[in-house]
């Protein structure tokens, strides 16, 4: 009995607490607000991307010399 309400526990707080971000997304109704959202999760993408690159560079030219 304590396991299944320890499981049902974690589906209940995963469903409940952990979805609202996603539950918030989803009910984005507008397609410039969604696009607007997508373009902003890009580019903060796109940025750690250069910004890791520029750490490989870096551990390049310290690993050559």
């Amino acid at each position: 009995m304590i396991p299944t309400n320890f499981f049902r526990a974690i589906a209940d707080f995963c469903t409940n607490v952990l979805f609202i971000p996603y539950d918030a997304l989803r009910s984005i109704d507008g397609w410039w607000l969604s696009n607007f959202f997508n373009a902003i999760l890009f580019v903060i993408v796109f940025g750690l991307f250069l910004f890791w690159l520029s750490q490989l560079q870096k551990f390049k030219k310290t690993s050559n010399e």
